[in-house]
């Protein structure tokens, strides 16, 4: 058996479904609960649907570079510490950038300076302080720039991990979405492997389309068996749209990462 966990994001399943009966159908088929921004969701409702939260959006606005914009970001990781709290969540997950609600950066960046890569790397410190002493974690998710995320700093797998290295705490590691590495990097066993102790999470859907794991070109089956050789016990979240019926979806990736 894995001694990962599933989990599935609620913001892209269900879709006919109002927000909390999403997360309960989620729920009662096994899965954990992922979640995007806390600030437009009723947390109370959330709370009492029994669910188990894997993780959340770690921040409302701000970025890792500008000082304005880095005060902004730590006020709200902050506060979504204390979401996370009466969600019982222990994941906060963070980007390189703020994105919009169309999942673009809010400040685009043609090229990241090492002024940039010291100034993230200080302010990660400072999040990663903020999760220790809350008992949290925060992630750092990579993202695609061809199709999905252009102009976001820090967007690659080998980015968040070098920021995750340097920073070195047990509060902040890896979101290593295996979606956007497929598009930005490729060779993702090899990747999972040099990643190892960094990775916080998983997030995974196939290339093309950000369906269900078995809809594209990635072998996820032998993602899932290297998961299960390095003795991963995190969680594998599907963060992808279903390409039909959403409760035949999350079969489909639970048969794809049963070991």
């Amino acid at each position: 058996m894995a001694g990962y966990q599933l989990s599935v994001c609620a913001e892209m399943v269900f879709l006919d479904l109002p927000f909390i009966e999403r997360v309960k159908r989620i729920h009662d088929l096994g899965f954990g609960v992922e979640i995007w921004s806390w600030e437009n969701k009723d947390i109370a409702a959330l709370a009492a649907t029994g669910a188990r939260f894997t993780s959340m959006t770690g921040y409302l606005s701000g970025n890792l570079t500008d000082d304005g914009e880095i005060q902004q970001l730590l006020h709200s990781a902050e506060a979504s510490l204390a979401v996370a709290e009466h969600l019982n969540c222990p994941v906060l997950n963070l980007h390189g950038t703020g994105l919009n609600d169309k999942g673009l950066p809010v400040k685009p960046v043609e090229k990241v300076t090492g002024a940039m890569w010291l100034k993230a790397a200080d302010t990660l410190r400072c999040v990663a302080q903020l999760g220790e002493r809350a008992g949290r974690v925060f992630t750092l998710e990579n993202l695609n720039l061809p199709v999905d995320h252009p102009g976001t700093p820090f967007a690659l797998a080998a980015d968040t991990l070098a920021l995750v290295e340097a920073v070195n705490s047990p509060a902040l590691k890896m979101n290593l979405d295996l979606y956007h590495a497929q598009i930005g990097e490729g060779n993702l066993i090899e990747l999972i492997r040099r990643c190892g102790s960094a990775i916080g999470e998983i997030q995974v859907a196939d290339v093309p389309g950000r369906q269900q794991p078995g809809t594209g070109e990635i072998n996820y089956p032998a993602i899932a068996r290297a998961l299960h050789d390095m003795q991963y016990q995190g969680t594998v979240a599907m963060e992808g749209w279903a390409s039909g019926d959403s409760t035949a979806a999350l079969q489909q990736f639970r048969e794809q990462f049963t070991v």
